[in-house]
């Protein structure tokens, strides 16, 4: 991310002071070096509402002025700041005051009576420092909104297929990374003989099916190895001596960063033709 020397010079710049030969000193200057969007005002009152209309990327600030001083105008100035930059290079001629501009919230400062190198240099740099701020910000906008716009798609997609799974399924589970189930549709901790309870307690009418063992303990150890399957076969053996099948698929669930948030899985019931 860089900033080019045409930015620079066109960014917006306002120079405050009620001496009028330090307000062309510093136009002229400014002009010279090549900067094409040069304001200027001997008045303070009108700082906080020409930064209001149209923000500056820098603001030349006289802190010695009647009527209303410096320290007073960058007061006003951070009751409207917008993005947390306030873009003020002062300039004083009392050495005393320069940590007490910085701590009410200028970035930098140059010396009265001007060195007109310096003025330009610390002018430039913090231009670009400025700039820079505006487009990592602008930048970081751009990402968190894209960021949001993502996950509102991954939710309405999560919505379609669970919407969809249990249309489609006869049962449907979801687990936390510890193995809790959060999320449970028709017999499923009786189907896969998971035994939990305070979640599903099994009914008379299923208590004395006998399921295939083998079968259980095979998906079981998938779930605990957290393994996907697809398709698997369950079967038991009704008490009343008929014999049902399902088929059953499942996958862990793992975010951006691949750590494991979950596990989930369907299955349907085979029904003979």
């Amino acid at each position: 991310m860089t900033i080019t020397r045409q930015e620079i010079l066109d960014a917006r710049i306002l120079i405050v002071d009620d001496q009028s030969a330090n307000v062309t000193l510093l136009e002229e200057l400014l002009h010279g070096a090549g900067y094409t969007n040069v304001s200027s005002t001997m008045d303070p009152k009108a700082v906080c509402e020409l930064q209001r209309k149209e923000p500056f990327d820098l603001i030349l600030l006289d802190l010695q002025m009647p009527g209303m001083d410096g320290f007073e105008v960058m007061a006003g100035l951070q009751d409207d700041i917008i993005d947390d930059y306030l873009p003020v290079l002062v300039t004083t001629a009392q050495p005393t005051h320069k940590l007490r501009a910085l701590q009410a919230g200028a970035k930098d400062f140059v010396s009265k009576p001007f060195d007109l190198l310096e003025v330009k240099t610390r002018i430039h740099n913090m231009i670009e420092v400025r700039l820079l701020y505006q487009k990592l910000a602008g930048r970081n906008k751009t990402l968190e909104q894209m960021v949001e716009e993502r996950t509102a798609e991954l939710r309405e997609s999560e919505a379609r297929y669970r919407g969809l799974t249990e249309l489609a399924t006869d049962w449907y589970w979801e687990q936390d990374p510890e193995g809790k189930f959060v999320k449970i549709s028709g017999a499923t901790l009786e189907m896969l003989g998971l035994g939990d309870h305070s979640l599903l307690q099994p009914t008379s009418e299923t208590s004395h099916d006998a399921w295939d063992e083998t079968q259980r303990q095979i998906l079981q150890a998938h779930i605990a190895a957290r393994r996907p399957f697809l398709d698997m076969k369950l079967s038991r053996v009704r008490r009343d001596g008929s014999t049902q099948q399902f088929r059953v698929s499942g996958t862990p669930m793992f975010d951006r960063k691949c750590t494991l948030i979950g596990y989930r899985g369907f299955g349907v019931e085979i029904v003979p033709r």
